[in-house]
């Protein structure tokens, strides 16, 4: 087959997504780094031969990252965040939690998105001064 993907153009396939799917819908948010660790722990030790921690890191995630990059063309994640050292959080939107719900055998009303943040409540408040 000659051309690019039309379904898959970052090239994922099942048993990748599967495993984004599994780790997203239990943990709610995650790195690709992380996915990967639990998805795949075999993988851990791969590209041990690269030059830097960061290509090792790269070279081993990047399946996952490009199942990321797929199923957020498709609508079923989106990416929330940075981490303090840099790495991108991830995370399923609605529709992404059905397929997790799928994938992992649960309900789908067990599968509630993530909390959202609390937003800071804004400057405190000024009581109104004693003197004249």
């Amino acid at each position: 087959m000659t051309g690019k993907r039309k379904n898959n153009p970052a090239g994922s396939t099942n048993n990748y997504r599967g495993d984004v799917l599994r780790v997203l819908g239990a943990l709610k948010v995650a790195t690709a780094d992380q996915i990967q660790r639990i998805g795949a722990p075999h993988l851990t030790f791969r590209h041990a031969d690269k030059p830097t921690p960061s290509k090792q890191k790269q070279a081993r995630t990047a399946s996952h990252t490009g199942a990321l990059s797929d199923m957020r063309k498709h609508g079923l994640s989106e990416n929330g965040g940075f981490t303090e050292t840099g790495d991108v959080l991830r995370n399923l939107t609605t529709k992404g939690l059905e397929a997790a719900s799928y994938e992992l055998r649960r309900p789908a009303g067990e599968m509630a998105p993530p909390r959202a943040a609390r937003a800071p409540a804004g400057p405190p408040t000024r009581w109104p001064s004693t003197r004249p």
